[in-house]
């Protein structure tokens, strides 16, 4: 599960449910495409994400979680409030100074 994206983007996709790639490209904008693209197949291959290919011109793909990918959401979830605890805690550190 390590990664600097895959928790962004297991995030995003449980709070959008589902996500083309395009749409995920610009949710995490510092993201080169090799890499965005790298991490999908990752997460797929690991059964946290679902990946769904429509048979139509131009290709349309759909990214979203999977049963094992919403089991992480709470673990995420709490990594996301222990984040946000320490970016209060420099913002006050900086005030008081």
């Amino acid at each position: 599960m390590g990664g600097k994206y895959k928790g962004r983007i297991l995030w995003y996709l449980n709070e959008y449910k589902i996500l083309r790639y395009g749409e995920l490209s610009k949710t995490l904008p510092d993201i080169t495409t090799k890499i965005l693209t790298q991490t999908l197949r990752e997460l797929e291959k690991d059964t946290l994400i679902n990946r769904k290919v429509y048979q139509q011109v131009p290709p349309k793909v759909e990214y979203s979680l999977t049963e094992v990918g919403m089991e992480l959401i709470p673990f995420i979830q709490y990594l996301k409030e222990w984040r946000d605890k320490q970016i209060e805690k420099e913002i006050a550190n900086v005030t008081n100074r």
